[in-house]
């Protein structure tokens, strides 16, 4: 970016504000991946058991990406334009039409992922769209899915007795941001 504004392709206030989004949105959307993600894996049982117990790195990244595909965070719709006609569900979107994408719906949806309502951490979920799609793809999707893998992948063996220190329905659930997540999740071992 520096480069840019020596170059004068971007001023200095337009980096300082894409280098501020970069960090909050590295560190917020991770953050929360990994507490929404536990939660969901603390009240899975099986799922759990299944990622604590391998020592297979294979087993852990296909649990993560599951896991991006079930909880997708990013819960504000991504507003993209069409750039030609196109036909979807027997409706024209015309070129120049405004859209407003939906992750969570596609990566809910049946056909793609067959019983898609549930988690299942041996389900082959790559094609998700957590981390956007073409060339609006996140930035940071190897770096987050790597901290995951870590975090996921060491969080359960070492704490092997760690569980809710509170029921669900007593946590609360943040919707205020661009990511949906837990205000915060208490855990005991």
């Amino acid at each position: 970016m520096a480069g840019r504004v020596d170059a004068g392709e971007m001023s200095r206030a337009e980096a300082v504000h894409m280098g501020v989004a970069m960090l909050i949105a590295g560190h917020e959307t991770t953050a929360t991946m990994i507490s929404l993600g536990t939660l969901v894996l603390l009240e899975n049982p099986e799922q759990l058991a299944l990622v604590r117990d391998s020592e297979d790195p294979k087993i852990v990244a296909r649990a993560v990406e599951e896991l991006l595909r079930y909880l997708s965070i990013v819960q504000v719709g991504l507003r993209r334009v069409a750039t030609e006609d196109i036909e979807i569900g027997g409706r024209v979107i015309r070129a120049g039409d405004g859209l407003i994408v939906d992750l969570h719906a596609a990566n809910w949806d049946p056909e793609a992922f067959p019983g898609s309502d549930r988690v299942d951490v041996t389900r082959p979920a790559r094609r998700h769209n957590a981390f956007g799609y073409g060339p609006h793809q996140c930035l940071g999707q190897s770096l987050a899915r790597l901290e995951l893998q870590v975090v996921y992948g060491t969080l359960y063996r070492r704490i092997p007795t760690l569980r809710l220190a509170a029921q669900v329905d007593e946590l609360e659930f943040d919707h205020s941001g661009t990511t949906y997540g837990v205000a915060s999740l208490p855990v005991a071992w």
